[in-house]
């Protein structure tokens, strides 16, 4: 008899998640991130960028918040500036590892869902951070999913083309090698790091639209802390293959060198 897998399982409180705005498929509803002067619990912000908490906090238990990225709705990473790029990621991470520092929370996530199979609900451009005070963080990744084909490196950030994928097809992983602490990011000496990684992952975003030229393209960025390390992850998200999820079976694109060629060129 199979021993049951373990896993982490969370409530998702559905009478808040039927309440959520949906604009992300290009519905014609009033956008509640365009509408500034409505938001409310706003934490922080920096620019045009604005740190509040989650009106709907589905995950339970959590605190969940979220991080506006510029008051453009129709704008994405790939088309800011190096130096709001660069903004953004310092004040995205400042503030997650601020919530890792509490020591409230066994986990902190951060994450972008970009595009109408991402999973998320609102297209304006903005990220995510959530909270669990009950999970398991060691089942929530391996450390050889982080391996791959390098393509570059710069400033004590690698970024590679993953041979260990999580779901399959074409997934990025930028690692810094340098460990951080929120008061760090604001530091002349982080800045440099920091910008190195924002230039990936902006290059990375611009990569993959480009070479999934397709409509409606969505992709998923997920933030992790590996040894006090930044680790981060890029997957371009498609229907999900049903051998993963019936049967847990990654897949490994078979043109990864030749993917890895081509990110080569947007660095």
């Amino acid at each position: 008899m199979n021993k049951p897998l373990p896993i982490n399982l969370i409530d998702f409180n559905i009478g808040v998640g039927k309440g959520k705005p949906l604009t992300i498929n290009g519905e014609k509803r009033s956008c509640p991130f365009c509408n500034v002067g409505t938001l409310t619990d706003i934490i922080d912000t920096k620019e045009d960028m604005i740190f509040l908490k989650n009106k709907y906090i589905v995950l339970e238990p959590s605190d969940q918040f979220v991080l506006i990225e510029g008051a453009d709705c129709n704008s994405d990473m790939n088309l800011y500036t190096p130096e709001k790029m660069t903004s953004l990621i310092s004040f995205g991470i400042s503030h997650w590892l601020k919530l890792w520092e509490t020591g409230k929370y066994k986990a902190v996530l951060f994450f972008k869902n970009y595009g109408p199979l991402s999973g998320g609900t609102i297209h304006h451009p903005h990220m995510q951070i959530v909270g669990l005070p009950v999970i398991d963080p060691d089942l929530m990744f391996s450390t050889d999913e982080f391996e791959g084909i390098p393509v570059a490196t710069e400033s004590g950030v690698e970024i590679n083309v993953a041979t260990r994928p999580r779901i399959g097809f074409s997934e990025i992983n930028i690692l810094v090698k340098k460990q951080f602490t929120a008061s760090d990011i604001s530091s002349p000496q982080a800045y440099e790091t920091l910008s190195a990684l924002a230039h990936y992952i902006q290059s990375s975003v611009t990569f993959l639209k480009d070479f999934f030229k397709r409509e409606n393209f969505s992709y998923n960025i997920f933030f992790y802390l590996l040894d006090g390390c930044i680790r981060v992850k890029l997957l371009p998200r498609f229907a999900t293959s049903p051998l993963y999820i019936g049967y847990s079976i990654h897949l490994k694109p078979t043109n990864l060198a030749d993917t890895a060629e081509k990110l080569q060129t947007y660095i």
